[in-house]
């Protein structure tokens, strides 16, 4: 099998039926005004508030008791699950269940690609049945929503959670999106393997101004409608998506958890939204500390008047609505309506009828059906760069092979970030793989050369050097550990880092043919070390089954088909650099040096 010489950028996506919104069912409804009817405002209040359940006490069982508790986040112990749906629907005044959330990104235990992979696929089965398998895995251990997917619009690869996103492009971004809120919720909400998807982050996260982390955006009303929010009105509209959240930045100075505009006007007049609008962590103290509000009071005030429904841990609305209520400055009709939400997730959920999880059930983690179904989206998110004279793949004259490099046998770093559940010891890392599947009839000779991807330490790379010698073929697995990507994890500089670069060139120098594959949570600036290598192949972050997935790209089982959902910088400072920018007045020429970096037929040309 030989690999094609140029992969084309396009790809026609297939039609596939799309779940319509909800429609909300009168009997439902009859039941919320039922149940709302019998509140007290300080158990409707409750509702509105979700806390971490990470380190369960009495007094939180006193919480959820007296109606103060809502929703809970990181409960992943079934057993812990069952007793607290227990203690809400058995020993609080009114019986309400608990729904209880945790961030499954790209997947629970069998880790996918990161989604920046994912979209590389450009496939949105892909994406699906990931989100789908994920459902299934976590809602085995009680948990029934998560923070997923995240659908902002990433131009700047300095962002750190860049790797959470579908790239640059609006349309790819669509898709995904519907895909994944598709796979997370199936056909039926109620079904005990359905978990609520949320639609986040609401709105232009991904345009922090340079690349930080929650920082200020200023995007103007015709790019929202044009690039940022038509994602959400698919993911919504379409698809259903039962919860949506507001992001940490601010835009045009106002905090997204106080934006009245966009809360109330384009997502529930507009868009017809009737599910549950939460914050991010802590995101209502957050507006006192840019200076949008006073205190905390006003903090609530503002959010809960713009449309906010549930507070994710910082407490604010449990401790001031009945005050602002009392004052006149919160109405009472806006917190029923705001609980009303919240009452139909619920129910839509099915957790009224049965919140606990089943422990005689068969578990379905780590199946093989899970397996070769992350190993399949690994093989379709590899995207290949350079292949000099079709050294890719490998053939039969090829009998000793050197692996080398930091991210050949990391199993945590390979699952990337947001990954917290992976297990390591169920990670199957290329060196591993390329061992168990091809080590009867290839010799592979193994040195780390670097001990992590920001070791600077080149005291082994004598060692590297001479497995080389003796090889008929080098690869070097290099990239950036998970850590270096995700949330509060923005970097200035993207190039490869520690002592990478140098032993990549070290390698060159061998006259050896260099495969260089790269795990990574980020477009990195890689022109020079592209063009010492032979071949390339972007793996990203490929979660659990990376390793027999590029074990088999590698020798010519499978072909890798991925496309760049990203622009990759040859420079940091070019950034932000996407391909569908507004035309400019005075265009480069021919016979200026341009410093930039085209994606065509997937190869970066300098």
């Amino acid at each position: 099998m030989k690999f094609p010489k140029k992969l084309s950028c396009i790809l026609i996506f297939s039609c596939f039926a799309i779940t319509a919104g909800f429609a909300q069912d009168k009997k439902t409804e009859d039941k919320i005004e039922a149940l709302l009817s019998k509140m007290t405002l300080r158990e409707k209040i409750g509702q509105m508030n979700q806390i971490n359940g990470r380190n369960p006490s009495e007094e939180l069982y006193r919480q959820i008791r007296s109606g103060e508790v809502g929703s809970m986040l990181n409960v992943e112990n079934p057993e812990l699950v069952n007793k607290l749906q227990k203690i809400a629907k058995e020993e609080s005044r009114l019986g309400i269940p608990l729904v209880i959330a945790r961030d499954v990104i790209h997947s629970f235990k069998t880790m996918f690609p990161i989604p920046l992979g994912q979209a590389a696929s450009f496939d949105p089965e892909i994406v699906e049945t990931g989100a789908q398998i994920a459902a299934r895995e976590a809602s085995e251990k009680g948990i029934r929503w998560t923070f997923a997917p995240m659908m902002d619009i990433a131009r700047d690869a300095r962002w750190g959670r860049i790797a959470e996103s579908f790239g640059e492009d609006t349309y790819l971004s669509e898709i995904m999106a519907v895909a994944m809120v598709k796979g997370f919720q199936g056909n039926d909400l109620s079904t005990p393997s359905s978990i609520a998807a949320c639609a986040k982050h609401f709105i232009a996260y991904g345009a922090a101004e340079g690349g930080r982390d929650y920082n200020l955006t200023n995007i103007t009303q015709r790019q929202l409608r044009n690039f940022y929010l038509p994602p959400f009105e698919k993911a919504i509209k379409d698809a259903g998506c039962a919860t949506l959240m507001t992001s940490f930045n601010t835009n045009d100075g106002i905090p997204a958890s106080g934006n009245e505009f966009l809360l109330r006007n384009v997502l529930r007049k507009e868009w017809g939204f009737d599910g549950v609008v939460v914050t991010d962590y802590n995101a209502i103290r957050d507006m006192v500390r840019i200076g949008f509000c006073e205190d905390n009071k006003d903090a609530a005030m503002k959010a809960a008047n713009a449309g906010v429904d549930m507070e994710m841990a910082s407490g604010t609305y449990l401790q001031n609505i009945e005050t602002l209520i009392a004052e006149g400055k919160v109405q009472q009709k806006t917190i029923d309506d705001e609980v009303r939400n919240i009452l139909r997730l619920k129910f839509r959920l099915g957790l009224f009828d049965n919140p606990y999880v089943d422990l005689k059930a068969k578990s379905s983690i780590y199946s093989e059906s899970h397996l070769q179904a992350a190993k399949k989206a690994a093989e379709e998110s590899f995207v290949l760069l350079k292949n000099k004279n079709n050294i890719l793949p490998l053939t039969s004259n090829i009998k000793t092979v050197a692996v080398i490099g930091p991210m050949a046998d990391a199993p945590h770093d390979q699952m990337g970030t947001w990954s917290f559940d992976g297990e390591k010891t169920m990670t199957q890392t290329p060196l591993k793989a390329l061992q168990k599947q091809y080590g009867k009839d290839v010799k592979f000779i193994y040195e780390q050369g670097l001990a992590f991807s920001r070791d600077n330490n080149t005291a082994n790379f004598s060692k590297a050097v001479e497995a080389a010698k003796q090889a008929d073929a080098i690869l070097v697995f290099i990239g950036e550990e998970a850590i270096l990507s995700g949330e509060a994890h923005c970097l200035a500089d993207i190039n490869l880092k520690g002592a990478q670069s140098q032993l990549i060139e070290e390698l060159s120098k061998m006259g050896k043919p260099l495969v260089t594959l790269v795990m990574a949570g980020r477009p990195l600036t890689i022109a020079k070390e592209i063009e010492q290598s032979d071949a390339v192949l972007y793996l990203w972050h490929p979660g659990t089954m990376g390793g027999p997935a590029v074990a088999d790209i590698l020798f010519g089982k499978s072909v890798p088909s991925g496309k760049l959902p990203v622009t990759f910088p040859k420079y940091v400072g070019q950034i932000p650099t996407y391909y569908n920018h507004d035309k400019i007045g005075r265009p480069a020429k021919k016979t200026e040096i341009i410093l930039t970096v085209f994606i065509r037929h997937n190869i970066l040309l300098p």
